[in-house]
């Protein structure tokens, strides 16, 4: 069993590590069960990041009222069509949108529920083919039309690094994500205000480059 003790050691480390820079540490809880957010939450913690959305509202309708109602829950895991309704409704951000077409659905299901879904973008500017996501290309030309969507707030842009990348790799696609971030706000006139990109296996990296949400799991809980 997750201690809470063990979290806010590890959080503090975490924190330590990464110092100057102070971004929102989002736990990524989706290998754990929910006596895990709930350890989290006692440790101070109050984001919590999951990539299966059925799952991930059975975990959540499991836990206690307080750490429900005074939570932020990020989904994180590839968005499929028939799942959009749902997410939504359980889900404050959704950080994984790679397509107009998603944001279109996102916006669509929002304005059922009478919310504003706040989205970020997510960036593959390391053309990993088994990844998804735009890339700069397809995201310049589609932007105009997703921040002109009625039923989403798009937050920022959301990436992953390629797994096992050496520090000068991630320094340029985390320092790249960022600048592609200011073009936006230039251009078309807008506020991003969110940059979510570092793990647990490079998350000091994307401190250093900007990053405004880290997305931490293991270095976390183990």
């Amino acid at each position: 069993m997750i201690m809470q003790f063990t979290v806010k050691e590890n959080l503090s480390r975490i924190q330590e590590e990464i110092a100057p820079y102070r971004p929102n540490i989002i736990a990524v809880t989706k290998y754990f069960d929910e006596n895990a957010i709930v350890a989290a939450y006692q440790a101070g913690m109050r984001d919590f990041a999951e990539s299966r959305t059925i799952e991930a509202i059975e975990k959540i309708n499991r836990l206690p009222q307080e750490v429900k109602n005074n939570s932020t829950f990020h989904f994180i895991g590839h968005l499929q069509s028939n799942k959009v309704k749902k997410t939504v409704e359980h889900f404050d951000y959704i950080h994984s949108v790679d397509s107009l077409k998603l944001a279109e659905q996102i916006s669509d299901a929002a304005k059922m529920f009478g919310k504003k879904q706040k989205i970020l973008l997510q960036l593959n500017n390391a053309n990993e083919v088994q990844k998804f996501g735009f890339s700069k290309e397809e995201l310049f030309n589609v932007f105009a039309e997703i921040i002109k969507l009625e039923g989403v707030e798009v937050s920022g842009l959301m990436n992953m690094a390629p797994l096992g990348a050496d520090d000068k790799t991630l320094y340029e696609l985390f320092t790249d994500v960022k600048k592609t971030k200011e073009i936006l706000e230039k251009q078309f006139d807008c506020n991003l205000k969110e940059l979510s990109m570092g793990m647990s296996q490079d998350y000091r990296i994307a401190a250093q480059c900007g990053a405004t949400m880290l997305r931490i799991g293991r270095k976390l809980f183990s």
